[in-house]
């Protein structure tokens, strides 16, 4: 399990920082009449921006090679 979760350190990261982003973005800028689809409530704004700050950092993370190629 600690293995697991040190391997996806920059995963979990990225998704910290984007539902704090995104919870954020609701506080301050949100949506006033309510029909914005993402920013009207706190938890689709946190969710997405999870989603997206999972998928930025996870791309940062360094593939290891099956087999060692000269």
């Amino acid at each position: 399990m600690k293995k697991r979760i040190l391997g996806n350190k920059l995963l979990i990261v990225g998704i910290l920082l984007g539902a704090i982003g995104g919870y954020l973005y609701w506080k301050q800028i949100g949506c006033n009449s309510g029909t914005c689809a993402i920013t009207s409530q706190w938890h689709k704004s946190t969710a997405y921006g999870a989603l997206l700050g999972g998928l930025v950092l996870s791309m940062f993370k360094k593939e290891k090679n099956a087999g060692s190629q000269p």
